[in-house]
């Protein structure tokens, strides 16, 4: 059994808002503002939801970005001072 743990801290904030400070079981981090208490529990609810889903976005995009790495030093594009991004 897995168990997923959430870090969620909903305060009061500035012009009757509440922050809302969000952290998943794989160290994702968001932090927004509603109107209402409702409101960002809603948020929190809906982003908690998500996790799975953010994480396999974020793997994707890391593979990726390996790879490109990886045929920017295999086209000797990279150096030591320099990672061809720019």
């Amino acid at each position: 059994m897995s168990h997923n743990k959430y870090y969620i801290t909903i305060e009061s904030a500035h012009s009757g808002y509440y922050k809302v400070d969000l952290e998943d079981h794989y160290g994702n981090y968001t932090q927004v503002y509603e109107r209402t208490v409702e409101e960002a529990l809603n948020y929190a609810r809906n982003w908690c939801k998500q996790a799975d889903e953010r994480k396999k976005q974020k793997d994707i995009q890391a593979k990726a970005i390996a790879e490109m790495i990886a045929l920017d030093k295999k086209a000797g594009i990279t150096t030591q001072t320099s990672d061809g991004l720019d």
